[in-house]
């Protein structure tokens, strides 16, 4: 039986409509799926930023806890240095202090010619020559004359070796040497110097570790006492 118009046009609106649901159902599925790649590459895209975004500070408060460790061991090693400078000092003072007070021991002549005598016995046996000069200070001519004598006569009869000792008259020790004496052999070729000046730089390397021992205490850093 042969449709009429009106079935024909319902049928049709029937099947628009259904195309139509399909399509709206269609859209709907493919915008949710989009929605949730779009959410995925976001939290994928938030997650990979906020990584850097720690890495980046993680780096940063690296660095800074580096720069600070830094600072405070240059600021350390500065303290060290200005306590080594003011120790250093310290010492230079107190055996600058000992250098003026050379003075003082050449003021007792009696304690000064014993000195003499061990400065010029010790000189003729560094030397251990037949013929030795002596060069002292103007003012001590007569009292190293003295201990001159005193001093071969103890080293002939310790060594059974003769020796001959010569007072320099013409040349003298400097105004800037205390006291002491100076000797030579083989024309000044050889000189052993026994000044008093001489002999505090010697005791003071020597003697410098257990200074700074006595005066700051043992410094458990320290490898080499010297």
């Amino acid at each position: 039986m042969a449709q009429n118009d009106a079935e024909v046009q319902k049928q049709i609106q029937h099947m628009m409509a259904f195309i139509d649901q399909e399509a709206r159902e269609k859209a709907d599925e493919i915008d949710a799926k989009a929605e949730e790649e779009f959410q995925i590459e976001k939290g994928r895209l938030v997650q990979q930023q906020r990584l850097k975004i720690m890495e980046y500070y993680e780096r940063k408060e690296k660095n800074l806890e580096l720069q600070k460790k830094i600072q405070q061991s240059n600021m350390l090693n500065q303290a060290r240095l200005k306590v080594l400078k003011c120790r250093e000092d310290h010492i230079l003072a107190l055996l600058e202090e000992a250098r003026i007070r050379l003075g003082e021991v050449i003021q007792d002549r009696s304690k000064y010619a014993k000195i003499l005598f061990g400065l010029l016995s010790q000189g003729l046996y560094q030397l251990m020559e037949k013929k030795i000069t002596v060069r002292c200070k103007e003012n001590d001519q007569q009292l190293v004359k003295e201990q001159v004598q005193a001093a071969v006569a103890d080293y002939k009869k310790a060594t059974k070796k003769e020796c001959e000792v010569t007072l320099d008259k013409d040349n003298f020790l400097g105004e800037d040497i205390t006291g002491g004496i100076e000797m030579y052999a083989f024309n000044r070729k050889i000189k052993v110097t026994n000044t008093l000046e001489s002999r505090l730089d010697l005791m003071s390397r020597q003697m410098l570790p257990e200074i700074r021992r006595i005066m700051f205490g043992v410094n458990p850093n320290r490898k080499f006492e010297d």
